[in-house]
């Protein structure tokens, strides 16, 4: 065998080893980068399980709170019951449901959002839009968008698999609120306004029901 070709089967071995090689490393970096992770599927569990022996970190807790927290801790222990949970997913609908919820609100339709409500906030936000009917008051209102959502505290209950997060929200919306006589008394047309919320939701983990619901409001 002459020179050149014995060179050219040495480059092509070197060539294939450096592309396995490549494709292992790449291979062990799924889910552990800044874009959100996709979807889990059916071999998802075995991966989870190998980051929790190996001690990796799950980029879908820590990119939303502090790695030694508590709240890590608690969406840690989500994720053991539920391995399909995701906080990013989570956030995503939390994002949805913030709009949903507070333009209900605004419009006295809260029958829209009943299965998203725990029964006292559901009676508090009642007791105002009733209190609004009663003084003849009427409200026109137009969600902005969401300037800005982030997950504030997490906790769960091993005894009954009750999960409990909280988020911060900021909203931007045009909200008119008219007298019996039509007369704004608060807003105007055309102005928009801030509003922080800081809006904790509960569910049991492994349960059918996959409706997350609202248990507490504040600012």
């Amino acid at each position: 065998m002459n020179s050149p070709i014995l060179q050219l089967l040495v480059l092509a071995g070197i060539a294939i080893f450096l592309i396995l090689r490549l494709k292992s490393v790449l291979g062990t970096r799924d889910g552990f980068e800044d874009t959100p992770p996709p979807q889990v599927g059916p071999t998802s569990p075995r991966r989870r399980d190998f980051e929790v022996i190996e001690g990796g970190p799950d980029h879908d807790i820590v990119d939303h709170v502090p790695e030694d927290s508590e709240a890590a801790g608690a969406l840690t222990d989500m994720k053991r019951i539920e391995p399909d949970f995701s906080v990013t997913n989570f956030l995503q609908g939390a994002r949805g449901a913030y709009e949903m919820i507070l333009m209900a609100f605004e419009q006295g339709k809260l029958e829209d959002v009943t299965p998203f409500l725990e029964k006292d906030v559901y009676e508090a936000f009642a007791q105002v839009i009733d209190a609004r009917e009663q003084q003849g008051l009427s409200v026109e209102s137009e969600f902005i968008g969401v300037r800005d959502l982030a997950l504030a505290d997490a906790r769960f209950d091993p005894d009954t698999r009750r999960a409990e997060i909280t988020v911060r929200c900021v909203g931007e919306l045009v909200s008119i609120v008219r007298d019996k006589t039509g007369r704004i008394i608060e807003g105007a047309p055309g102005q928009s306004k801030r509003q922080k919320d800081i809006w904790t939701y509960e569910r049991v983990m492994g349960s059918d029901d996959p409706n997350w619901r609202l248990v507490s409001t504040g600012e």
